[in-house]
């Protein structure tokens, strides 16, 4: 019977203890989000209370212990919805990501096939005029696939020097397309080949050159491509002498694009920088932070 009695006593015990506990979280919890103004109305109405009560001494030392923990509550609280929103903002921030490579794979989709099959129409066109130059362009396609197809398969980015690759086989296929309408050069230092940029932005850059600037061009033009360090900063500039460059119009789809993924890849650390010289033509540039390397 003593022993019965001995644990419904440690129950009780229990039990208050625990009812304690979620009073007191719950009072805490009050504390972090009341405003002070209804804080300091409560604590005066309980001193006045406690005066009448007799319980001079203890109320002022409550109220005193319920201001301490307001200010540990509120840290606490500001803690929390500060943790929630950085926790908030990185899970946006890669919803963005996955949304921009998406979109990025989709327009890859609609770009390729086009140039694939016109490139494929061409081989069979030379196959049978000159089989000489058909054997070239394939080459050029097969090198512009190796350096192609392993950054649509990794969005995220790829060496300098590969990327480079890429446009110079796709340049070589557009001569071939264009002859004597078309002509390049590709400057790029050897210390920037392996450098990390951001995969198919350079082509784009590219295609949009030939697009709207070389091919509405009678005679054609030419273009450069360069790529170099500056400060801090990586630059890759392609430029042309085509038509030149509507600074009113909208950007389109794949300078939009490039805008969007360098936003969200660097924050306000990079940038596409278009510009229509005087001479003629147009020069896009993209700017990233050549730390973002290390």
């Amino acid at each position: 019977m003593q022993r019965r009695e001995d644990n419904n006593l440690l129950n009780l015990l229990s039990d208050i203890a625990e009812t304690v506990r979620v009073a007191w979280w719950k009072f805490f919890d009050w504390l972090a989000v009341v405003s002070w103004g209804y804080l300091l109305i409560a604590s005066l109405i309980a001193m006045m209370i406690g005066g009448a009560l007799g319980l001079e001494g203890f109320v002022p030392a409550l109220v005193f212990s319920s201001i301490l923990i307001k200010i540990l509550a509120g840290g606490k609280r500001r803690a929390e919805i500060a943790a929630t929103a950085a926790a908030t903002r990185a899970d946006v921030e890669a919803l963005e990501r996955r949304l921009l490579e998406a979109e990025m794979a989709a327009l890859q989709a609609q770009i390729e096939p086009h140039f694939l099959f016109n490139t494929l129409a061409l081989i069979g066109q030379l196959i049978e005029t000159n089989p000489a130059q058909a054997s070239i362009v394939q080459n050029h396609l097969i090198k512009y696939l190796r350096s192609a197809l392993p950054q649509i398969r990794q969005p995220g980015g790829g060496k300098l020097g590969q990327q480079m690759d890429m446009s110079r086989a796709y340049l070589n296929i557009m001569q071939a397309r264009m002859g004597d309408r078309l002509s390049y050069d590709i400057d790029l230092p050897s210390a920037l080949e392996h450098v990390s940029f951001p995969s198919m932005m350079i082509q784009t850059l590219v295609e949009n050159s030939i697009k709207h600037g070389l091919e509405p061009k009678t005679t054609g033009g030419h273009i450069h491509i360069a790529a170099r360090q500056v400060g801090s900063d990586i630059q890759v500039e392609v430029s042309d002498t085509g038509v030149g460059f509507n600074m009113h119009a909208d950007d389109g789809i794949g300078l939009s694009n490039i805008r969007e993924r360098l936003k969200v890849l660097y924050g306000g650390k990079a940038q596409l920088i278009i510009e229509a010289p005087q001479d003629g033509g147009a020069t896009l540039r993209i700017q990233i932070p050549a730390d973002h390397n290390n």
